[in-house]
């Protein structure tokens, strides 16, 4: 699965929350950004997030003078951001949710911007929807597979049961995605709970 980290633009500028919106207009059309990441005044300080529809909605809507207006005025901050190592159909998600197109990709630095266009022009992602909902069925297979084993027993038909989904499930997301599996969720199981390997010897091959 892709992560923020593989898409985003490392190609970033930060602006002063000081200077000029028209700074920021001239910053922007220099490098053709979207966007720019508004810097921290110390450490512990927040990023901040100027981005075109920022200036056009608050400030050449209300003919308001650019040379006039502080990005502080119409940033947004603190500004959502993204870790690099979450994956792009969450990040998906985190825009959804807070209605925003980018946000700065951070850890413990700024690594770089990740936007709409970034997730959307990465074919892979718009190819495999059904592999990412099966991974959540996964998740939630598995939560429920611990669940009935603990109240009906390891050596019920029902737990037996509930595995074997599993196994269908995690094998038919290894076709999806063309490779093989290195360890089954039930082989982690079994690390777990012992008696589960002795009960279910060739399940739990490790």
């Amino acid at each position: 699965m892709l992560k923020a980290a593989d898409v985003m633009t490392k190609d970033v500028a930060t602006i002063r929350s000081s200077a000029t919106v028209a700074e920021a207009v001239r910053l922007m059309r220099a490098r053709d950004w979207k966007a720019l990441i508004v810097d921290r005044r110390h450490e512990q300080d927040a990023y901040g997030i100027i981005s075109e529809s920022d200036i056009v909605y608050k400030v050449i809507a209300y003919g308001k003078d650019p040379n006039r207006v502080r990005v502080y005025e119409i940033m947004t901050k603190p500004c959502i951001v993204v870790n690099p190592d979450l994956g792009l159909e969450y990040v998906a998600r985190l825009f959804a949710d807070h209605h925003i197109q980018r946000a700065p990709v951070i850890q413990n630095e700024l690594l770089g911007i990740i936007s709409l266009a970034d997730i959307l022009a990465n074919s892979t992602f718009l190819e495999q929807p059904r592999t990412i909902l099966l991974e959540q069925q996964l998740q939630d297979e598995i939560r429920k597979a611990r669940q009935v084993c603990t109240q009906k027993g390891i050596r019920s038909e029902e737990c037996a049961a509930a595995w074997d989904v599993i196994e269908e499930l995690q094998a038919e997301i290894a076709h999806q995605r063309a490779e093989t599996i290195d360890r089954t969720a039930f082989e982690e199981y079994c690390d777990e709970y012992p008696e589960a390997k002795e009960i279910y010897d060739c399940w739990c091959s490790g």
